[in-house]
C-alpha cells in the first residue's frame, strides 16, 4: 500500500510529506520511502498558527477558518508530492498542526480532563485529493490513559531495535523527544519522552535579538560562550524533574518561558544568549541520556528532524555525551532521512490503522492498553 505521511511540527514552520510504500503488519512492517518534500508555510500561514497556538485568547472563528485552511494547504502540498514522484497514493495520514496540548489531567469544570488539539480537517483533505484520510492519532491514546505522545516510537521500534547494541533516537523539532530501546528489546523494554526544548526556544530567541527565524547551521550561537548560570537556573524549570513519561509543548517552552528566559540572560551579549538557549537543548538531551545510561548500556544516539542542521547544536550534543562513549549519527545513517522521519512515522502509523492494528506503545505514552490511532475520513 503506498501511503503519504503529512506532519506538521511544534516549530510551525512548514509541512512534510513522505510517500511509503508498506507491506506487513505491526512490528513486522516493512517500508520504503519513495518520495519526501518539505513547503514552508507562506509567512502569513505561519503568523495564524503561531498566534494560534500563542495567543491567551482566540475567536473561534479564527481557529475554525485556520482548521480548513491547513487542510487546503496539505492537499496542495500532497499533490504536489504525488506529481514530482509520479505516485499516485491509496492513503493520507496526516498529523495536523497541534495548537494545544495538555497530556497530564488537570480539574475542569469538576472533571480530570486531558485534551489535545491538531487542525487541518480530515474530510476536506479527503473530499480535495480523493483519497481516505486518517487523522486525529493522539485522542485514542489520551483516551486509554496517555499522554498522547510521543507516537513515533513504533516506528523506531521497527528501525532501529538491534541484537546488540542499545539504541537511543532522539528527535529535535519544536520539542526534542526520545527512544530508548535496549539491546534486544521486546516493545514494553522501550521508554520514551520528551527530553526538554528543541528549536522551539532557540528559534524564538533568534527572532528576537537578530530578526531572523532560526540560527543557520547554528553559525550565530557558535560566536557566543554560554552563561553557566543562566543555563543552570532555566534547567531548575519543574518540567525537568517529572518522572516517567513526560510531554511538552508550547504550554512548557513557549512565548512565557522565553520571555523569563531573556529576563535572566540580562543584559549579557546576544551571541552568548543564543549560545545559552542552544546549550538548554543540548543540555536537556545530555541529562536524559545519562540518567538512561545508568541502566542500559546505549551504544548509538541517532539524531533527526531540524536540529540535526545546527551544526552548534550538534557540536554541544556530542559533548555533552561523550563520557558515555556513544555513537552521535543523524537516523539518514540509517537509511531514514533526519528531516522525512516524523512523517514517515505518521504514514507507518495511518496505515496500521486502516488495517484495524494498535500502534501506540504504551511504555512510551503511559496507556493503559494498545489503541488503534486516529479517525478515517472517506473521500
Amino acid at each position: 500500500m503506498i501511503v503519504a505521511g503529512v506532519m506538521s511540527g511544534t516549530s510551525a514552520d512548514g509541512v512534510d510529506v513522505a510517500i511509503v510504500r508498506l507491506t506487513g503488519k505491526r512490528f513486522r512492517t516493512r517500508f520504503e520511502l519513495l518520495s519526501h518534500c518539505a513547503f514552508p508555510y507562506p509567512a502569513a500561514v505561519r503568523e495564524a498558527v503561531l498566534a494560534a497556538m500563542n495567543a491567551p485568547s482566540i475567536a473561534v472563528s479564527e481557529l475554525a477558518r485556520l482548521n480548513f485552511l491547513l487542510a487546503e494547504f496539505y492537499a496542495d502540498c500532497v499533490r504536489r508530492t504525488q506529481r514530482q514522484s509520479d505516485v499516485v497514493c491509496e492513503l493520507i495520514a496526516c498529523h495536523g498542526q497541534t495548537i494545544y496540548h495538555q497530556g497530564k489531567a488537570t480539574k475542569y469544570l469538576g472533571r480530570n480532563i486531558a485534551c489535545t488539539w491538531q487542525i487541518g480537517d480530515g474530510s476536506v483533505l479527503a473530499t480535495r485529493l480523493g483519497i481516505p484520510v486518517v487523522s486525529d492519532f493522539r485522542p485514542a491514546d489520551m483516551a486509554a490513559g496517555g499522554l498522547g505522545a510521543p507516537l513515533v516510537p513504533f516506528l523506531d521500534m521497527l528501525v532501529f531495535r538491534h541484537p546488540r547494541r542499545g539504541r537511543i533516537v532522539q528527535n529535535i523539532g519544536g520539542i526534542a523527544n526520545l527512544t530508548a530501546i535496549p539491546a534486544a528489546a521486546q516493545p514494553e523494554n522501550l521508554r520514551a519522552f520528551d527530553t526538554g526544548p528543541g528549536n522551539m526556544v532557540i528559534d524564538a530567541v533568534c527572532e528576537k535579538l537578530f530578526g531572523k527565524a532560526f540560527d543557520d547551521k547554528g553559525k550565530l550561537a557558535a560566536k557566543g560562550t554560554v552563561l553557566g548560570e543562566v543555563l543552570a537556573e532555566r534547567l531548575r524549570h519543574p518540567f525537568f524533574r517529572r518522572t516517567g513519561p513526560r510531554t511538552a509543548g508550547r504550554e512548557e517552552f513557549g512565548r512565557e518561558y522565553v520571555s523569563e528566559f531573556l529576563a535572566s540572560c540580562g543584559q549579557a551579549d546576544k551571541h552568548d544568549i543564543l549560545a545559552t538557549a542552544t546549550a538548554l537543548t543540548a543540555r536537556s538531551i545530555g541529562q536524559a541520556v545519562r540518567s538512561l545510561s545508568k541502566n542500559n548500556r546505549y551504544h548509538d544516539l541517532f539524531v533527526s528532524g531540524g536540529g540535526t542542521r545546527n551544526n552548534t547544536l550538534m557540536e554541544m550534543i556530542r559533548g555533552e555525551v561523550a563520557e558515555l562513549a556513544v555513537d552521535v549519527l543523524t537516523t539518514d545513517s540509517a537509511g531514514v532521512p533526519s528531516q522525512a522521519k516524523e512523517a514517515v512515522a505518521f504514514a507507518v502509523l495511518g496505515y496500521q490503522t486502516w488495517h484495524r492494528q494498535p500502534s501506540n506503545v504504551p511504555g512510551a505514552t503511559g496507556a493503559g492498553r494498545e489503541v488503534i490511532l486516529g479517525k478515517v475520513s472517506y473521500a
